[in-house]
């Protein structure tokens, strides 16, 4: 059987060991670091920790290639939309233009420019393999008890949980109903051409929209039955304690969140300028 895209991933690593307080923590410092500051020196830092952290895990790449390579499509287009809609963001920021070559007068290729997209093409890198990890190796009803431990209700704690274990269960029933309608003649491989496969596409979205409410109904009646949200708060199965390896991780996050925020503004500015 295939392998889920976002589904929990479980694996015996220091990662997997982590809470799911601590990991939660941890991405939102990471994403923090990465959202505030544009210096390269310190978005490379994380890149390259972040990659160490991805071996860690004992997570295969090719378990999440689709989803990188979907993410790198879009950073490819984000890319051309900033140089389209503002081809000088560089030259702005920076205050300098050392002009590479012209295409028109208004687009020229710039070192400041190019160095400011690589700046966000950094920032993608940093987060995305810190978000997929973070998705990949928590699981689900652990995730919603560290929602609800840091103050979060736990009727939007579950719902979180209910999503994210749905996101398998969807793609499980998508290959379902494509290999009945191939079955039927309904034929959804390269050989067929593109409107065609598209239209045909439409004979699996149909039954998968039904089957979808069809589940949504039964979970609802479920828990309703099982007087889901009655009380104002509730136990957790998958809940762990701290151990001394989260306390570790966080103080070793602690650390380089106060390192990164006064290496990028103790000169006031949060770019990193190699130009002047």
């Amino acid at each position: 059987m295939a392998v889920e895209m976002l589904s929990y991933i479980d694996r015996q690593s220091p990662i997997h060991r982590l809470t799911g307080v601590t990991k939660l923590i941890c991405f939102l410092i990471w994403s923090s670091i990465a959202m505030l500051t544009y210096d390269t020196r310190i978005l490379v830092f994380l890149f390259l920790f972040s990659i160490c952290v991805f071996i860690v895990s004992k997570v295969k790449l090719k378990e999440v290639a689709f989803v990188l390579l979907f993410i790198l499509l879009f950073l490819m287009i984000n890319n051309l939309a900033i140089y389209v809609f503002s081809p000088q963001e560089g030259v702005k920021i920076y205050g300098t233009s050392h002009v590479l070559f012209e295409i028109s007068e208004r687009y020229t290729i710039t070192l400041e420019q190019l160095f400011y997209q690589l700046n966000v093409t950094l920032k993608y890198f940093t987060v995305i393999p810190a978000a997929i990890l973070f998705i990949v190796t928590t699981n689900p009803s652990e995730f919603a008890a560290s929602l609800n431990r840091i103050g979060i209700s736990y009727r939007i704690s579950y719902s979180v949980a209910l999503a994210l274990r749905y996101i398998p269960d969807i793609q499980r029933d998508f290959r379902n109903i494509s290999m009945s309608q191939q079955a039927r003649g309904i034929d959804m491989s390269r050989k067929e051409k593109l409107p065609k496969r598209i239209k045909n596409a439409a004979s699996i979205i149909v039954p998968l929209i039904l089957s979808s409410l069809d589940k949504i109904e039964v979970i609802s009646n479920a828990m309703e039955l099982r007087g889901f949200g009655k009380n104002k708060k509730r136990t957790w199965y998958r809940a762990r304690p701290f151990q001394k390896i989260d306390v570790l991780t966080l103080i070793l996050f602690a650390f380089i969140l106060l390192v990164s925020l006064y290496v990028t503004f103790v000169d006031g500015n949060r770019f990193y300028n190699p130009f002047l």
